[in-house]
């Protein structure tokens, strides 16, 4: 190592020459692993079970739930929801950050969230957590009556239903109050309050049996969910009085209104009873009401009116007595849609006008209703009558409702014409409309064969069928493959003339289309279709489109450009470039896959490029071509990298991993900032670790870290490390955090977790798992049963703490510490749980600075404790075996943090929402990739 000095805020000088240091290695490679932390507006959050917590929130509040995830290389996270995708139309980030965030969470969103870490090693880490929305509407009242006669006597009962009706989570409380008086049932037998079976706890119902004159008065229904999330009571207020009745409504017009086109349509629901007075609403059946609709109190105005505004019309009074009342209206628009068909002689199978044979003109308008259209036949202008060789038909039995045709019996060269049909409707300003259709020997439709059209994408495509027939009927448009739509989104399109047009041609609308007669205005016989095919030029699609190549020098280099698929499939051009230099070479074979290859020397590097071309455009391949090594990749999850040296410095352990170290020259060494180091030949998937020293508490530095070969530098990476005076240990890597066994005492402290628990250990005793509840999290255990006997103690020391050097409070020579940790204690054989302070100075002083004896209950509990120790110190946990073998005693999150215990310096903050993350499956002691890593014992 270099002789250098180490100057914060990004900045490195180095005088020296640098000399070799080994490395230390150990397997890195880790699966994912995950944990759901919480932040925002959490009400109140529980664990559910071992594996889950329930997290609960206030509607409209912010949900942040973060998902802590560990492994090397870093796992790449994604939330989902039960029922569908934690979809980003409610939050404001991405489903892939390891943060979701929903701004104004609704009850709709409540439900089992999981993130998923996955890093390719190993099987994905799944955690879940279910977020339970809590809200409270505000209730609804209904007011129902009912009589009856009582037998024997000459008066009827009057019984008046008080329903309240409120949507909650959790189910709220009913309180009934008359004025401001409680009403309790048990002290008035003119009520009763009782909850439908139906309604599921959501509805309660007042009875007033009888009605007496004081039961003329205002109620109130009072909701509450008890204040959770602090969501206030709310309740609804209705005055009951003998005037109290149901709404009723009448129209001011029919219940079915037909109008024209462009009119406009003004309806009054007019309420003829009821108090209190009743609200008037409008809607429509189906869909919302027109956006030109005006509504005016119990007026209800369209302006006019089309087709698209037909429908059913409702009209609704409410005062919450009785039922509301009702009453619907149906609005026609007449339409102006006129079409014909021609149908030749249906008895002899023809198919095209001939003479001698029947022919049938019909016309049709779809027109509401039907009755009220009057059609007129005309020949060459003139009126058509009834007669042998005419018939006229007002409502043809073969054809739609409400359809007129005209007959031609036998026809005769006199019957060559031109006919017209006209509808008009009688009492209507819709005009009247008309079709001319010219009847000649040879009507009839001829269609091309199939033909193909080809166009460049991104341009314009015009797709033609055209038809040779009189009357020329409209054409009907689809794709052949039935899965397929238009590109208009339309299963069919129509066209007059028979050509569709395309805009922006893409390449997935290439394929056939079908073109088809329509079934109107035109010859009623077998409908004729032809197809059209679309081909859409493109250049080619080439793999890969990039890619990172490293090699050794001297090596031979081979670059491949795949063409996967072109149109028109002919190639016309490949050229290769380097540094966007053209590379003179023989021409290729166009019919080959493209290559190219050449030896790998330092002045070649560089990026290359493919091209290759067709007539429809030029695509590319791009290489990075390099004998620099791949950049080397830090590990952020290194269990207690912090170090506390002697005169206020300190030592941090930088771990990384090298990626495919294999693929160019020999790796050397490495840079570290200004210090260079040698290693032994790295492997892929194998830990690399150098401990940089001397470092000034409480000062961070940048570290940057480059592979060396012996022809090139790979690219510096860099992170910050930063000195913490928090000092955390969940005991999740098997140095536990620098703690040890105590030589002096009787046995040993154990490290467990829940899946290498013993299956036929005591049921009675002992942890489950560890603190926050994870199979996976680890914990420190003594175990009570044999051959343990009564008294036996079992001591764990912390790392030594230095603290000569630093100076207490002003007055004081002594420095606090806060001391934090889980305990569990769960037995009825459970001995003593000690806690000392061991000082060390010319002889090591133990004293017991906290102590807990007996069963303390099945959960886990915290303690914390200050101290002030007058020199190095140690914590030092002892446990001591009870009476018998049900006595095991467990402890978790371990924190020792510079300065007085507070409320929020716990481990469970300091552990889930502050910033160092204690996420148990995720080796607990998780250091933040950025700000928070450097964390000591």
């Amino acid at each position: 190592m270099c002789l250098s000095t180490w100057i914060p805020a990004r900045l490195h000088v180095c005088v020296c020459v640098c000399v070799c240091v080994c490395m230390c290695v150990s397997v890195c490679t880790a699966p994912a692993n995950a944990q759901i932390v919480h932040s925002g507006a959490a009400c109140n959050v529980k664990d559910d079970n071992i594996s889950e917590r329930i997290y609960t929130i206030k509607e409209g509040d912010t949900l942040v739930l973060q998902c802590i995830v560990k492994g090397h290389p870093r796992p790449q996270v994604r939330w989902t929801k039960t029922a569908g995708s934690a979809s980003d139309k409610f939050q404001e980030t991405s489903i892939y950050n390891e943060t979701l965030r929903i701004e104004g969470i609704q009850r709709v969103q409540g439900g089992r969230y999981y993130c998923k870490a996955d890093n390719g090693v190993g099987v994905a880490a799944i955690k879940s957590i279910r977020v339970d929305v809590q809200y409270l509407d505000t209730p609804v009242l209904t007011v129902h009556q009912t009589i009856s006669d009582v037998r024997g006597s000459y008066y009827q009962e009057k019984t008046v239903f008080l329903r309240c009706t409120v949507n909650s989570n959790p189910p709220a409380r009913f309180i009934w109050k008359r004025g401001n008086t409680l009403i309790e049932q048990s002290k008035d037998n003119g009520v009763d309050i009782y909850e439908p079976l139906y309604t599921q706890g959501e509805t309660k119902v007042l009875k007033l049996k009888n009605l007496r004159p004081k039961d003329f008065a205002d109620y109130t229904c009072q909701v509450s969910v008890r204040n959770v999330c602090n969501i206030e009571d709310k309740s609804v207020t209705f005055r009951l009085t003998n005037a109290t009745s149901p709404p009723m409504i009448r129209l001011s017009v029919n219940d079915t209104v037909v109008v024209d086109p462009g009119q406009d349509v003004i309806i009054t629901c007019e309420v003829t009873a009821g108090f209190p007075p009743p609200t008037v609403t409008w809607s429509r059946y189906p869909g919302p009401l027109p956006l030109s609709a005006q509504v005016r109190g119990p007026t209800l105005i369209l302006r006019a009116v089309t087709p698209a505004d037909a429908g059913f019309y409702n009209c609704s009074a409410v005062n919450n007595v009785g039922n509301p009342a009702r009453k619907n209206i149906n609005l026609v628009v007449r339409s102006n849609n006129l079409t014909f068909q021609i149908t030749p002689d249906s008895n002899k199978d023809s198919e095209s006008i001939q003479m001698g044979r029947d022919l049938k003109l019909s016309c049709h308008v779809d027109a509401t209703p039907q009755d009220k259209v009057n059609y007129t036949w005309y020949k060459n202008g003139a009126p058509v009558f009834n007669s042998e060789s005419l018939i006229l038909l007002r409502s043809d039995p073969d054809m739609a409702p409400g359809t007129s045709s005209l007959e031609i019996v036998d026809m005769k060269f006199r019957d060559l014409a031109t006919y017209s049909c006209v509808a008009n409707f009688p009492g209507s300003r819709v005009p009247e409309l008309r079709v001319d259709v010219n009847i000649s020997q040879n009507s009839g439709e001829v269609f091309p064969p199939l033909s193909v059209s080809v166009v460049r994408e991104g341009g314009n495509a015009e797709l033609v069928c055209l038809v040779d027939g009189k009357p020329p009927p409209p054409i009907l448009w689809s794709r052949v493959e039935k899965d397929l739509l238009m590109p208009s989104g339309k299963p069919i399109v129509e066209t007059p003339d028979g050509r569709l047009r395309l805009r922006n041609v893409s390449r997935d609308m290439m394929g056939a289309y079908r073109c088809q007669t329509a079934p109107y205005n035109g010859l009623n016989i077998r409908r004729r279709e032809a197809q059209v095919q679309l081909s859409v030029q493109y250049p080619p699609v080439l793999d890969p489109v990039f890619q990172d190549v490293r090699s050794r020098n001297s090596q031979m280099v081979t670059l491949r450009c795949t063409v996967l698929r072109s149109n028109p499939p002919r190639l016309t051009d490949i050229r290769w470039f380097r540094n966007g230099d053209f590379i003179r070479m023989p021409m290729p074979d166009l019919k080959e896959t493209p290559e190219l290859k050449f030896k790998l020397e330092p002045t070649n590097n560089g990026t290359y490029e493919c091209r290759v071309s067709n007539n429809a455009g030029t695509s590319t391949c791009t290489f990075n071509v390099s004998a620099q090594p791949y950049n080397a990749e830090f590990y952020f999850d290194t269990p207690n990298p912090v170090r506390i040296l002697k005169g206020n410095n300190y030592s941090y352990n930088l771990q990384w991993t090298q990626k495919d170290p294999e693929a160019t020259d020999r790796i050397i060494g490495y840079w570290i900032s200004v210090w260079k180091i040698c290693v032994q030949k790295p492997e892929k998937g194998v830990l690399l670790s150098y401990t940089i020293s001397d470092l000034r508490i409480p000062l961070s530095y940048e570290v940057r870290l480059a592979p060396v070969t012996t022809y090139s530098r790979g690219d510096y990476i860099s992170r910050t490390i930063q000195y913490s005076e928090h000092h955390v240990c969940g005991f999740e890597d098997d140095r536990i955090c620098g703690f040890s066994q105590d030589r002096s005492d009787v046995f040993d402290w154990t490290r467990q977790n829940h899946l290498t628990q013993n299956p036929k250990r005591s049921a009675n005793t002992g942890p489950e798992t560890d603190r926050s509840g994870t199979k996976e999290g680890y914990y420190m255990y003594i175990e009570a049963s044999r051959p343990r006997v009564q008294g036996d103690k079992a001591r764990l020391l912390s790392p030594l703490f230095n603290v000569t050097s630093v100076r207490g409070p002003k007055g004081s020579g002594r420095v606090p510490y806060c001391v934090s940790f889980y305990y569990h204690m769960k037995g009825k054989h459970i001995g003593t749980l000690n806690v000392l302070l061991r000082v060390r100075s010319i002889a090591s002083v133990d004293s017991v600075v906290w102590t807990k004896s007996g069963h303390q209950g099945v959960d886990w509990k915290k303690a914390f404790f200050d101290i002030s120790p007058s020199g190095p110190f140690q914590i030092v946990f002892e446990g001591i075996r009870g009476p018998s073998f049900e006595g095991d005693i467990a402890i978790d999150d371990v924190s020792i943090t510079l300065g007085k215990c507070k409320q929020e310096n716990t481990v469970a903050s300091a552990g889930k929402t502050g910033n160092l993350h204690s996420a148990r499956h995720l080796l607990k002691l998780l250091l933040l990739l950025e700000s928070d890593r450097g964390q000591t014992n």
